[in-house]
């Protein structure tokens, strides 16, 4: 077996060369690579011997050193972490297990007692040290043997989701290769401190944590998202790489800001993954972390990594970046035929990051070409290989028998300086089969009419695709990815609460 074909492989030897070395650090509580390796091999042990092989763990922990822990232990022992999130109704906590079927289920919540074999653990701040006794771990075990790099090691779920979670399953090979791409792209080593001051139940810090550690980095959690914490954070352990969304970056600056803190020199590298970073807040940025390199992610939970657009390599403004290392991208029309450049269609995506399967939820099948995947996004490649998306065939308008793409009319609103954020709906017409309807977040120190920013869209829109009716919800949901919920925003425009901006 290849040495690191699993995500827990090279911590062993991180502990061997840098046993005193600090591994994680978690609100304070720190632990060193050998502690480390020690307690995911004892935890390990346990759940190996506890935990059938082929079923899963159901993970249902506040963020901290217990989560954290656990997930690595689950993955360690070659079976499979489930990674609940604890801000679910309860409901749909159950569903969501009823459907994974887990052996195990760690959760603080005592609602879920009654759940079979739950564990559940009574503190929700349990330091890395206290987690093992915790589950009844023996301190004499033999160590699990090493996993195939092809078993399933992790559930993860879509954001936004309604009814049972659309829950996506990996295994260890799909993250060890995105963690060699990831390398020859960022270069993240023994010297770096990750900071993923997320929520572990978002793939994305999850991601941080394991691929900080499989490096050899020192990784920093939160167990809350707290600005002035991050910026002190930064600062206290000279951090040099930062994930993040951008509504979480944007709330960095502004306390850096707001507390005046000196540039935080350390930083080389802000990964940012969700919505597209927008307007003059790039400026703000670089000038708190003058020495770092900035770069967006586009890609999805089936396949991961898709594209990147880094700061310095010249991206088209309009653009999602180029593939990622070892992603091939093509454009494909309705019977799979490659599109040559400039041509809008499916995007397709051939890649070793992508997921074995859904594990639960919706099993909407994907459109596959041989290797290739489709998520349903639609795109354009360039003639430099910069993807440009266009929108979602789930979320395409049909109005007056016109396909319009609603991604396309909310970057243009979101380019007038009033416009924080821009949501548009097809809404049922008599006349037209969809009419079109903006619904928006508007920035309350720069006034704007409905005629304004028609007179702003005609500039770059034909007239079809320019709504008409503009409003205001009462307050604007975000995915726990930091992305517009289109979903909470058609609750919200049926639910008659918007106000008609005049």
């Amino acid at each position: 077996m290849t040495d690191g074909a699993t995500i827990t492989a090279t911590l062993s030897r991180h502990a061997r060369a840098r046993p005193e070395g600090v591994a994680v650090i978690c609100d304070g509580h720190a632990i060193a690579w050998r502690e480390l390796d020690q307690a995911v091999e004892r935890l390990a042990a346990h759940l190996a011997e506890t935990v059938p092989a082929g079923r899963g763990v159901a993970l249902h922990l506040s963020n901290g050193s217990a989560l954290a822990l656990l997930f690595l232990a689950v993955a360690r022992a070659g079976r499979e972490a489930q990674v609940l999130d604890p801000s679910w109704p309860i409901e749909t906590t159950r569903l969501a297990i009823e459907e994974l079927s887990p052996s195990l289920v760690i959760s603080h919540d005592p609602a879920l007692a009654i759940e079979g074999d739950a564990l559940i653990l009574a503190d929700q701040h349990s330091s890395f040290e206290t987690v093992a006794e915790a589950i009844g771990a023996s301190t004499a075990f033999e160590a699990a043997p090493e996993s195939d790099p092809l078993t399933p090691f992790y559930v993860g779920f879509t954001s936004g989701s309604t009814g049972v979670p659309k829950g996506y399953r990996r295994h260890h090979l799909s993250w060890v290769e995105s963690f060699r791409a990831g390398d020859r792209e960022f270069d993240i080593g023994v010297d770096d401190v990750v900071l993923a001051p997320g929520a572990l139940t978002h793939s994305l810090f999850l991601y941080g944590l394991a691929h900080g550690l499989y490096a050899g980095a020192t990784v920093i959690l939160c167990r809350q998202f707290r600005p002035n914490s991050v910026c002190r954070l930064i600062a206290t352990h000279r951090a040099s790489v930062l994930y993040g969304v951008p509504t979480q970056l944007e709330m960095i600056v502004e306390a850096a800001a707001r507390e005046n803190a000196s540039p935080f020199a350390s930083m080389r590298w802000i990964l940012s993954s969700g919505a597209k970073w927008q307007g003059s807040a790039m400026d703000d940025l670089r000038a708190h972390f003058p020495g770092a390199r900035f770069a967006e992610f586009y890609g999805a939970s089936e396949l991961s990594f898709i594209t990147v657009a880094k700061d310095d390599e010249d991206v088209p403004p309009d653009s999602v970046g180029r593939a990622f290392t070892g992603v091939d991208l093509s454009i494909r029309d309705h019977l799979g035929r490659r599109l040559a450049p400039g041509e809008a269609g499916q995007v397709f995506v051939a890649s070793p990051f992508a997921f074995i399967d859904y594990a639960c939820g919706s099993t909407a099948a994907l459109l596959r070409d041989g290797e290739a995947i489709s998520v349903g996004d639609i795109g354009f490649l360039d003639a430099r290989g910069y993807l440009h998306l266009v929108g979602r065939a789930s979320r395409m308008i049909i109005t007056s028998g016109k396909n319009v793409h609603p991604e396309e009319i909310e970057r243009v609103l979101e380019s007038h300086r009033a416009v924080m954020a821009a949501a548009v709906l097809g809404v049922h017409d008599d006349r037209r089969g969809e009419r079109l309807v903006a619904l928006l977040d508007l920035d309350p120190e720069v006034p704007v009419t409905s005629s304004d920013l028609i007179g702003h869209a005609r500039g770059h829109l034909p007239l079809y695709k320019i709504p008409r009716r503009f409003v205001l919800p009462p307050r604007w949901p975000l995915t726990s990815s930091g992305k517009n919920d289109f979903q909470a925003l058609h609750r919200i425009w049926d639910s008659e609460a918007c106000e008609v901006l005049p």
